[in-house]
């Protein structure tokens, strides 16, 4: 940004190189918040500074007059501190620039000696204006039940004025805590400010590990962003530790456990979004895999207790379970996420994958297949149905057909998600339909799989009973949401 700035002000970058070759650097360190260059002026050397305000101007003692004369006056050292603070109101990164002539070369320096009696010559406000997809971010995290805390090595109005443009703080009067308040703090101490704070400024190294750490205390999960080297402690030790691809250094991303290729913070809410997302539909593969598997064994377990013929024969047993648990059940892998996804508080680490009510749909959607399956049995049999046992294995496809288009949703209906949101699912179904029905009236398949043809009054019948566990999945949500409404209110 300064090189740019000379460029724009007609400056030859190249010819003051060779007019002013550096001698030496004193690098930046955030414990120095500052960095000074030294260069040969032939007869001697010059040193100029640059670095946070209160530093550069407590080094300095005169600055330039400014009624264009260019007399070295005594610094005002005050009121170039409100100047800075005003810049950095506003959302600026403020650098005080300063200079001292040497009458020695460099070489024949103490370079510890001569960082002082600067003088002044002015403030510096770069701005890197926040992307307008962080605010919605920042936005869609809060709903998430994430907060987002800033450190940064920022001036503390600086970083106020952008914490409050993107969110992160709601009003003026929200404390921003200095790193320097932060060295004398007990753990203790520390673990009430991590719990009320959301911006920290001025802000060590050593500080943002101590911030980590308080906050995985309070059994917090901790995911932390950063680009430099002085990050990578904090990235480590962060339970995500997240560089950054492009602006980032090499130690912090080899620190880190996930690097952003855009530097952009909304593709971390995006990818807790498609986290979340994967998760939800890994629940939905499993309480479809185990109602459908458990509702097959009920199925064969209960029949020779009730005094019923075996429903399914050793082939039909492994075309249900190849054609239910198949293609409908990858197909819920695309399942779109739900319109509460980012609505939601984040789940505990150590939350089983059956909370939330899963095991107990398990159970019951289980035994409510066998118990439909095994009543059509019954039905068919007793009533002289010569097609008992290719009913029974119609009904037990058809019925988890039902119910993995039931669950696309653990909330909302079937019918207000409508089909198209999960088209393959919706085709896979069809599909599945499809080939069922070809195992009793195709006569190669009726001869594999040992069925018979199914009278249209037959078929019909299967149909319905199988439509009772769509339905009663469908009075389950039905209920939820209620509960849930009257919960709120």
């Amino acid at each position: 940004a300064l090189i740019s700035l000379a460029l724009e002000q007609g400056l030859e970058i190249k010819s003051l190189q060779k007019f002013l070759p550096r001698l030496a650097e004193l690098p930046f360190s955030s414990e120095r918040a500052m960095m000074s260059t030294i260069h040969s002026t032939g007869e001697g050397s010059i040193i100029f500074s640059k670095g946070a305000p209160e530093k550069i101007l407590s080094l300095c003692k005169r600055s330039y007059n400014t009624d264009g004369t260019n007399n070295l006056i005594p610094l005002n050292i005050d009121s170039q501190l409100l100047a800075s603070q005003e810049m950095a109101s506003q959302g600026f990164r403020v650098l005080a620039v300063g200079y001292r002539a040497l009458d020695r070369k460099a070489t024949e320096i103490e370079l510890s000696e001569v960082e002082k009696d600067l003088v002044f010559l002015g403030l510096i406000g770069l701005i890197d204006p926040p992307r307008k997809e962080a605010r919605e971010a920042i936005k869609l995290c809060k709903s998430a039940g994430i907060q987002v805390v800033m450190i940064t090595g920022d001036h503390p109005s600086t970083a106020k004025a952008i914490a409050l443009d993107l969110g992160i703080l709601g009003h003026l009067n929200e404390k921003v805590i200095l790193g320097i308040e932060l060295e004398n703090t007990s753990e203790e101490e520390l673990l009430k400010i991590v719990q009320e704070t959301r911006v920290y400024a001025r802000v060590a190294s050593e500080q943002k590990i101590r911030i980590v750490k308080a906050l995985q205390s309070s059994g917090e999960i901790v995911a932390m962003t950063g680009d430099g080297v002085n990050d990578a402690p904090a990235l480590k030790k962060a339970d995500v530790g997240i560089a950054m691809g492009k602006g980032g250094t090499d130690v912090a991303r080899e620190a880190s456990h996930v690097v952003l290729l855009d530097d952009n913070f909304a593709t971390i809410v995006t990818a807790v979004k498609e986290g979340r997302r994967i998760y939800d539909n890994i629940r939905k593969f499993v309480r479809f895999a185990l109602s459908g598997n458990s509702g097959e064994i009920w199925t064969l377990f209960l029949a020779p207790f009730l005094g019923l013929p075996t429903p399914l024969l050793p082939i039909q047993i492994l075309w249900v379970n190849l054609v239910t648990d198949g293609l409908p059940g990858l197909a819920l892998a695309l399942e779109p996420e739900e319109k509460d996804i980012m609505r939601r508080p984040p789940r505990k680490p150590s939350e089983n994958v059956f909370a939330h009510g899963l095991w107990q749909h398990t159970v019951w959607v289980g035994l409510l297949i066998a118990a439909v399956t095994l009543g059509t049995l019954a039905w068919a049999y007793h009533t002289g149905h010569v097609h008992w046992q290719s009913m029974a294995f119609t009904v037990l496809t058809f019925v988890q057909m039902g119910h993995v288009l039931a669950i696309r949703s653990e909330k909302e209906s079937f019918f207000t998600l409508g089909p198209g949101t999960n088209f393959p699912l919706f085709l896979t179904v069809l599909f599945t339909l499809a080939l069922q029905l070809a195992t009793l009236y195709i006569p190669a398949f009726r001869k594999v799989f040992k069925t018979e043809a199914l009278t249209m009054h037959e078929l019909l019948i299967c149909i319905l009973v199988s439509s009772s566990v769509f339905i009663a999945v469908e009075i389950e949500k039905w209920i939820f949401r209620r509960l849930r409404t009257d919960t709120k209110k």
